[in-house]
Order: structure tokens, then sequence, then C-alpha cells
């Protein structure tokens, strides 16, 4: 998921902003802007004749990316089956999320992705593969996690490449923080699973900083597989890599650059105990 952001500060959402006293809104800072959203004709053909077919239409506030939280998306009936469900945020051009999606037919997936030429590029894989198992949603990941899925519903949610957000003033827009890992908490199952890879090194030692601050999570490799970059080297925290997950060009660019890919494994607690 590669994708740059902005804060927003024009058609100021309820939804989407920050709420004051005296009811305005600040324009919350988020970790994606809307990329370009023409597409090659053929690419334009699939959407026009497949999109109904996978993405989930959702009611909007007054963001283009917002979603109406009194909505209910009846997410059993999406599905021709009701089976354990795989969230994925940022799901790209869909690469990962339909080789899930043939590897797993016993699951359910659902691909969130604010780039529409992404999502019709997920839809033309999704109608080569054969899959029915699969479902999209064109909104804000937060928005969907916040307003969209109950709760507990979701058995692993998939946060794989997110944007770095290199520069360190940049940082507070990185996907990734304790109050997202709240969202992701929430949406889950007890014992449900959040899955995280990275590329860039002070992301991941971020990451693993997120998920064992979350009081939601407990990290499973917690003082495993420590790594000598590393600005506490003998900590760990890392997983092994999630042999669930295939190699997009994202990860391969980041390979090319002799960047080194973390792993990580946040699972959600049981309720009763905290």
């Amino acid at each position: 998921m590669r994708v740059a952001g902005e804060v927003e500060d024009v058609m100021l959402d309820p939804e989407e902003h920050e709420s004051l006293p005296d009811g305005r809104f600040l324009a919350r800072t988020k970790s994606f802007v809307r990329r370009g959203t023409r597409m090659p004709k053929s690419l334009q053909n699939t959407w026009d004749q497949y999109a109904n077919d996978f993405l989930i239409e959702v009611g909007r506030t007054t963001g283009k990316m917002s979603v109406d939280p009194s909505q209910d998306l009846e997410l059993p009936t999406q599905y021709p089956s009701e089976q354990p469900l795989i969230v994925e945020i940022g799901c790209g051009g869909g690469d990962q999320l339909i080789a899930a999606a043939q590897r797993w037919p016993d699951h359910n997936f659902l691909g969130l992705e604010v780039w529409r030429p992404g999502l019709a590029k997920t839809v033309s894989k999704a109608v080569a593969a054969g899959v029915e198992n699969v479902k999209l949603i064109e909104a804000d990941a937060t928005a969907v996690l916040s307003h969209l899925l109950p709760e507990a519903y979701v058995s692993e949610v998939w946060t794989f490449f997110p944007d770095p957000w290199r520069k360190a003033r940049h940082h507070k827009r990185r996907l990734v923080q304790v109050e997202f890992a709240g969202k992701i908490a929430h949406v889950l199952k007890d014992g449900g699973i959040w899955r995280l890879a990275t590329d860039w090194d002070d992301y991941a030692w971020h990451m693993r900083d997120v998920v064992e601050a979350a009081e939601d999570f407990a990290n499973p490799y917690l003082g495993q597989n420590p790594d000598q970059n590393d600005p506490e080297p003998e900590r760990g925290g890392y997983a092994p890599r999630f042999s669930g997950r295939v190699i997009t060009r994202f990860e391969q660019r980041g390979l090319d650059a002799g960047r080194q890919v973390h792993d990580l494994v946040g699972v959600r607690l049981p309720r009763e105990e905290r």
C-alpha cells in the first residue's frame, strides 16, 4: 500500500475530522490521499462490467472517502457463504488479496482501498481467477474500521507495506499508531491476528512499539528474532515471514534496494481478561 497523504482542509466531515467544543471541526491528519482515478480503456471496461460483483457500495457523508456511520453493510449477506473474514488494508492492485482468496477458499476476504485504478485491477484479477470470496470497499480504512465493521467479527487484519512516511516530520501520518491499533482490536475476534510488514527499519521499530504498547494485543514473538540494526538490538519482537504473504512489487522494490523486510504479529487478547 504505497499511497501518499495530506491534511484535508475542505469539505470538513464530522466522520473524518476531530470535533471542537463549539461544533467546528479540525482536519484529521490522514495517511493517504486519493491518487488519480483515470484508467486505460480496457481497465475501465472491466470496472464497468464487473465492479458491481465485487464492490460493496457505502453511503457517504461529505468526504469522498467518508462513510455514513448509520448504515449496516450486512456483511454475511455480501458473500456466497458465511466464513471467517480476513481484511486487507490497502489492497493496492490486489496481488495479495486475490492470491489469498485462491489459496483459502474457506475464508472470505475484504479489501479496503482508496485508489480506484487499484480496485479495478483487483476486480480484473478476481474475474480472471474466478474467485467469489472477495469484496472491496472504496473508503478510508480508518472510517470503515470505526463505523462499518461489527465488533469482534474479523478473524485477521493485514497491514502490509503501508506508506512509511520517511521524513521525521511526517511520522505522525503513518497509519500504524496506538489509536489505530485500538480500531483494529475492536473489529478482531478474541484471539484474532493483526499481521503487519514493512521494508523500512524505523517503521518496523515503530510498529513493534505500537503492538507492544496496545493494551488489547500481545506480541507472540516478544524477545524473539533480534535485529542488530535495531536501536535496541537484543529486544527483538519480530515474526518470521508470513508464509501466506506473496511478494508484491512493493516488497520486491524494497528487496532490490537492499532493505530488510520485517513481519510483526499482534494477537487480540480475550476481552474478559482486560
